[in-house]
């Protein structure tokens, strides 16, 4: 889907292009789309293999603490601590959603898959939460995720209604977001990343049959998982509406989701180094090389406008972060030795859904702050007022004030005790 954003300007020539959202079909066109976590929705204790993740962008935490633990909690008595591994990546992914949306950077995909990552570790996550039954798990995944969306999409529909945007039947989509939920141009930058939290939801809904299928034959239901995508991108044009836009997402992350029941259930761990390193390096050359071969095609060689491309080769850089997890029994343990990045860490996770709502919102408000420091001749003179790094910073500022400002919607959707920061 291509999503062409009106940019944001001022008569000293600073502008902020907007860019096109993540897992995208560039031929679908209809008004509605970031990169979490994510989300999943772009957001929990995890321990060691069988283990999952804690929370990903959009995702909230699971009701109780896994069992076991990673390698400082697997004593018995002890109580099981957060893998940093998991919410290292959660975390770099985070940061590499938000440079994305600044610089619009083609290559940010072929370095860090972010939003591949973050619906493997949401598959890691869901397989072992679906030790509960099932029907509990998908009341559970709901009710954390849409008080924050719910939140969020108040601000956003008000706004958009002030800026003459008349709804119809399908606002029905901002209650439960099934399908991509409507609204106009103005608010574009704003309402597009939430095709995230759109193909989450569709994953958590289909996962307790997902995760039987997948089970009855692990490795052939994996492999075969990246098949949809071939079919839709060679042999059958999916409808230009909310249903074919829906199916392109699902099929370009459905082997990462997929590879997080096989992270979990110890699959990972079976498999040879060898067969594992030359199957993904495989499907890394696939999906480069299909990028760059179809540039002149898609305009770029941005994974996020080439859905195929983006499925082999997150697919490829997933089965590696999650096997060498699996195999090493990588935990990340040191990162405690630093105590701000340790707490920065712990606060991305625990406010992912925050961060992945709220930042485009920062970067637009980002412009008009900007703006006003124009005025200012100290601001003028000494300060990169006109470079994206700086706009990059100060969309972090503004992420940081949201996260303090809203975050506690999370912690009231987890049925917790509302903090200020966790």
């Amino acid at each position: 889907m291509s999503w062409e954003q009106q940019p944001y300007g001022n008569e000293h020539g600073y502008r902020y292009e907007g860019h096109q959202g993540q897992g995208r079909h560039p031929q679908q066109s209809y008004a509605h789309h970031g990169q979490v976590p994510v989300a999943e929705p772009p957001g929990q204790p995890s321990v060691q293999p069988p283990v999952q993740p804690s929370v990903t962008a959009a995702e909230p935490a699971p009701d109780a603490p896994p069992k076991g633990g990673h390698r400082a909690g697997r004593r018995r008595g002890l109580p099981a601590v957060r893998d940093r591994y998991f919410d290292s990546l959660r975390a770099v992914a985070l940061v590499r959603v938000v440079a994305y949306h600044t610089f619009g950077w083609a290559w940010a995909g072929l370095v860090f898959p972010s939003m591949g990552v973050m619906f493997g570790l949401a598959g890691t996550l869901m397989a072992k939460s679906l030790e509960r039954p099932a029907p509990k798990v998908v009341k559970s995944r709901l009710r954390r995720l849409l008080p924050p969306f719910w939140f969020w999409g108040v601000f956003v529909v008000l706004a958009m209604l002030v800026h003459g945007w008349m709804p119809g039947r399908q606002i029905v989509y901002w209650i439960v977001p099934l399908g991509d939920p409507p609204g106009n141009a103005w608010g574009e930058q704003a309402w597009e990343i939430l095709w995230y939290l759109r193909t989450y939801l569709w994953f958590v809904l289909l996962s307790p049959l997902l995760l039987r299928v997948f089970r009855l034959a692990p490795v052939p239901v994996l492999v075969l998982s990246l098949a949809p995508v071939l079919v839709l991108n060679f042999f059958w044009d999916a409808p230009d509406n909310r249903f074919g836009s829906a199916l392109w997402d699902l099929a370009t992350y459905l082997f990462c989701w997929l590879l997080g029941f096989a992270h979990r259930d110890g699959v990972l761990q079976r498999l040879r180094p060898a067969a594992v390193v030359v199957a993904s390096l495989a499907a890394l050359a696939y999906g480069g090389w299909f990028a760059f071969a179809h540039r002149s095609e898609f305009g770029t060689y941005d994974l996020d406008e080439i859905p195929l491309a983006q499925a082999f080769w997150s697919a490829g850089f997933v089965t590696l972060l999650l096997y060498f997890k699996a195999y090493y029994d990588v935990d990340f343990a040191w990162l405690t030795r630093f105590r701000r990045l340790d707490r920065t860490v712990t606060i991305f996770n625990a406010r992912a859904v925050t961060i992945y709502l709220w930042h485009e919102i920062a970067l637009i408000l980002a412009v008009p702050l900007i703006d006003q420091f124009w005025k200012v001749p100290a601001f003028e003179k000494w300060l990169p007022l006109e470079s994206q790094w700086f706009m990059f910073g100060i969309g972090w500022v503004l992420i940081w004030i949201a996260i303090a400002l809203f975050g506690w919607v999370e912690d009231v959707a987890a049925r917790k005790k509302p903090k200020l920061l966790p």
